[in-house]
């Protein structure tokens, strides 16, 4: 497989993580929580960081983390491959969803109803999940990121290892797509080209909801 890197996004409680790490078991890469990295780099808490400095203090930590996780990933050529989990508000936010327009993404997709039971548990580690109408109005408004993601998966119905044998395929074919396909770098030229002869506003783009965003 030729694929370095894959990020999962999605809202909430949709399985980010624990999919995530159990798929980077099978396929003996790296996994990276990126709420778990920024705690380590931040030496807080989520919650301490919007807490002490607001939702603006933690995306700003998010966004330094994230870009950084990327071009180390882009850099180092003998790095290992990685699966990295998201936040549930960090693809939400339109200068990471730019950032990783290059990068392969999946969309882990669920039903907001399922979500907000899954989130019952462990609700006071969430600090923008609000009550049941903010949870779903956060939700519908995420929507148009996620969907920008490279591939979806319905999770409904479906257990972790149904999920990670969907995404391992997923991964398969890509890989034979050859490493230029999902080479950064390569592909931001070639964007960059693209935007030189194409005018603006022939690509519409969904409204930039940057602090209505939340962790996981």
């Amino acid at each position: 497989m030729r694929v370095r890197a894959l990020f999962l996004v999605g809202f909430m409680a949709c399985g980010k993580s624990s999919v995530g790490r159990q798929l980077a078991q099978r396929l003996d890469w790296d996994f990276v929580d990126l709420d778990t990295h920024i705690e380590t780099r931040e030496r807080q808490t989520i919650a301490e960081i919007f807490r002490l400095r607001g939702e603006l203090g933690f995306r700003a930590a998010e966004a330094s983390a994230l870009r950084e996780l990327t071009e180390s990933l882009q850099r180092e050529p003998l790095a290992r491959n990685t699966v990295v989990a998201l936040g549930g508000g960090t693809f939400a936010q339109l200068p990471n969803l730019e950032l990783l327009r290059p990068w392969p993404t999946v969309f882990l997709d669920a039903p907001v109803d399922d979500l907000w039971q899954r989130t019952l548990e462990d609700a006071a580690k969430r600090p923008l999940r609000g009550d049941r109408t903010e949870f779903a109005r956060l939700h519908h408004e995420r929507l148009p990121f996620y969907r920008q993601a490279r591939v979806t998966i319905v999770t409904s119905g479906k257990d972790p290892d149904s999920l990670c044998a969907e995404i391992e395929s997923t991964l398969h074919s890509w890989g034979k797509l050859g490493q230029e396909e999902f080479d950064p770098g390569k592909m931001v030229q070639r964007k960059a080209e693209a935007e030189k002869t194409t005018p603006s506003g022939s690509y519409p783009s969904p409204r930039d909801y940057s602090g209505t965003g939340e962790t996981k």
